[in-house]
């Protein structure tokens, strides 16, 4: 499944090519795509007809994009009518979000096109495709966030989110991010740090690969209790995970197969860098460098998996799962 680096190359695309632009017609090709706007098919392609996309949001893994009825005011965002609901984009397992030309032959799984207003030099189709059906588009309503600060990563700030990402804390990419207050609610939790990293309501975004790799680089073991953790060790370890999603967002993601790809269609290969994650029975690239024989190892965590160096994130005796 996608995680946050994943979800920003794509929002990052989607600024560029759709940011400004009104959605002059939907087709609807597979309702069980829009199976999560209530009011079905019909009222989904009315609230799109003739809305403009204002910006393209993220927290987390969670994208959206603002709607105003009037065309947006990029060069004075002042002037622009405040959005009051937003096209939600849930990739899923499987889901693509394409920018195509309309000459360009139908995708096999696609479920949903939105037909944008020209602009030259760039396609004029918004595609929604997803193999396994696990996404999908929907409208949703914009509420104030709880803290006053921006709704997530964006072009013009505004201090909406959508509704249903309203209940996931700030990623650690957010500029609005508080370590404070995540280190504060960390001690709190008395868990395993893993399974704390992968709780959306302390740090959103975190997800199974990018866990591994940051526990990796921070020397640290998944069970390690939250509650014994140093402040010094609770930065080590978030920071990792900012480096670790950085260095995945300039290499484009990462793509273990081509169910996930940017807006162009294209992969992303930050697998090919990884330390940990799925290297199970490599040697541990920092051990060997150091000319220690060390071998990552997966154990079962959380019906998935955990990557771990046994040397160099040695097994807290008091861990926790």
């Amino acid at each position: 499944m996608p995680e946050l680096p994943e979800v920003e190359v794509v929002r990052r695309g989607l600024v560029s090519w759709v940011r400004g632009r009104t959605i002059s017609a939907v087709d609807v090709l597979d309702p069980r795509s829009v199976r999560r706007h209530a009011l079905g098919p019909g009222d989904f392609a009315g609230n799109l007809e003739g809305a403009t996309v204002s910006d393209v949001v993220r927290r987390g893994k969670f994208l959206w994009m603002p709607l105003t009825d009037g065309p947006a005011a990029l060069e004075n965002p002042g002037t622009a009518p405040v959005p009051e609901v937003a096209l939600m984009a849930h990739l899923g397992m499987s889901g693509q979000l394409l920018m195509q030309d309309p000459d360009v032959p139908d995708e096999k799984h696609l479920k949903v096109r939105l037909r944008l207003s020209p602009r030259e030099g760039m396609p004029d189709q918004l595609r929604f495709v997803d193999q396994r059906i696990f996404g999908g588009l929907f409208v949703t309503a914009l509420i104030p966030t709880d803290d006053d600060g921006p709704g997530g990563l964006a072009e013009s700030p505004l201090p909406l989110i959508a509704a249903e990402a309203a209940h996931i804390a700030r990623d650690p990419l957010d500029p609005s991010f508080s370590f404070d207050l995540f280190y504060q609610r960390l001690r709190k939790r008395k868990t395993g740090l893993k399974r704390a990293l992968l709780d959306q309501g302390l740090v959103s975004g975190i997800g199974n690969i990018y866990a591994d790799e940051a526990l990796w680089r921070a020397r640290l073991h998944f069970a390690r209790p939250t509650d014994t953790l140093r402040r010094s060790e609770a930065r080590r370890v978030l920071d990792s995970a900012r480096e670790v999603m950085l260095d995945a967002l300039a290499a484009g993601g990462t793509s273990f197969d081509s169910l996930y790809v940017n807006v162009n269609g294209a992969s992303g290969y930050f697998d090919r860098s990884l330390s940990a994650y799925g290297r199970q029975g490599e040697p541990c690239k920092r051990c060997a460098a150091a000319g220690i024989n060390a071998i990552i190892r997966r154990d079962q965590f959380m019906n998935r998996s955990s990557h771990t160096c046994p040397v160099c994130q040695p097994r807290p005796r008091n861990g926790r799962w």
